[in-house]
């Protein structure tokens, strides 16, 4: 402004030397030349206002791609800075991470570090979670206990608590679901039964799950993204249908992503497996994994007993009396075997 000012008090003491059109040609000109200074102070500004650092939430990785929920409710599109591969660091969905903002406008940014983790899961690859939901079938596909039992030993391991969801209870006969709900229930595991396509079992299900992020896990086929869209109208989840030679279901969540059910209250949906392996564990710290083995901890014969072969087991004198599952204890000693066969290669 102080510029125009000076050039117009230059005009006006020329003013008489002029004709008038030659005064309104310089006049014009001479705004026209402080325009471009003036615009390009303003972006400099905004360019400035756009860079910045914030906290987040990843809720979903795609392809090294981290989309971060941030503290002012927006979605940031980022990547991992170099350290974390420098550091053999990934980011996981569930991460609470601190972000560089690169463009406010298009939303990008990076992933410039992993604040504390809670805890930490490797199948599903997940982090900061409250609880577990694995979810089975009652029919179609069949329920695969053994498969469920190596995943409530891999939650037991990192002391998460885990709610037991048998989906689909109309396709079962009543003798079915009592001998699931009798095994696990005993166990000391909650049982919940659901039928997506009767919608029954649904408020049951919101109810535990209120206030907590909640890892979904189970095999592909059982209902999971079914459930969700239940749960969260809106969200519109691919479903799928059920392979009839192969007689399980078609993978539909490709990738885990954290979606917000109600305030407070998280659902970690993550893809489905079909098999899963008990890993990094010695065969000997396995009995610690099954909750109902632990009443008889320290009452066997020999101490340091894996209730797999030796005399005077109280473990395997409760088999007997039918206080603990014939279908549990098989599961133990196959994974028992799999750890010992691990550990002699």
């Amino acid at each position: 402004m102080r510029l125009q000012a000076q050039r117009e008090r230059r005009l006006s003491v020329n003013s008489t030397k002029m004709p008038n059109c030659v005064q309104r040609i310089i006049l014009l000109f001479s705004q026209v030349a402080i325009i471009p200074q003036t615009v390009y102070n303003e972006e400099c500004v905004k360019k400035k206002e756009k860079v910045g650092f914030m906290q987040g939430r990843i809720i979903k990785g795609i392809a090294g791609f981290y989309y971060v929920s941030a503290e002012n409710q927006q979605v940031y599109e980022c990547k991992a800075k170099g350290i974390f591969r420098k550091e053999k660091l990934k980011p996981l969905v569930g991460d609470f991470v601190e972000l560089e903002i690169l463009d406010e406008e298009d939303k990008k940014g990076n992933v410039i570090a992993v604040l504390e983790r809670k805890n930490t899961l490797i199948r599903p690859a997940v982090a900061n979670i409250e609880q577990a939901l694995v979810i089975f079938a009652a029919k179609e596909p069949n329920p695969n206990l053994s498969l469920l039992d190596r995943f409530l030993v891999t939650m037991e391991r990192q002391e998460i608590p885990v709610l037991i969801c048998i989906n689909k209870e109309d396709l079962a006969l009543p003798e079915e679901i009592e001998e699931i709900k009798t095994i696990y229930q005993s166990c000391g595991y909650p049982v919940i039964f659901t039928s997506a396509s009767k919608e029954k079992g649904i408020d049951e299900l919101r109810a535990v799950l209120n206030g907590k992020t909640t890892a979904v896990a189970g095999p592909s086929g059982v209902g999971k993204s079914s459930l969700t869209n239940l749960l969260a109208p809106g969200i519109d989840m691919e479903t799928g249908e059920i392979s009839k030679k192969l007689g399980r279901g078609r993978h539909t969540t490709r990738h885990s992503q954290l979606i917000e059910l109600w305030q407070e209250t998280y659902l970690m949906d993550t893809p489905g497996f079909t098999s899963f392996y008990v890993e990094n564990m010695e065969k000997e710290e396995l009995r610690y994994y099954f909750p109902e083995f632990q009443d008889y901890e320290g009452s066997c014969r020999f101490q340091g007993c894996t209730h797999t072969h030796e005399p005077g087991c109280m473990v395997k004198e409760a088999l007997e009396h039918g206080k603990i599952s014939q279908k549990r204890y098989e599961n133990y000693l196959e994974m028992y075997k799999e750890l010992e066969e691990k550990r002699r290669y």
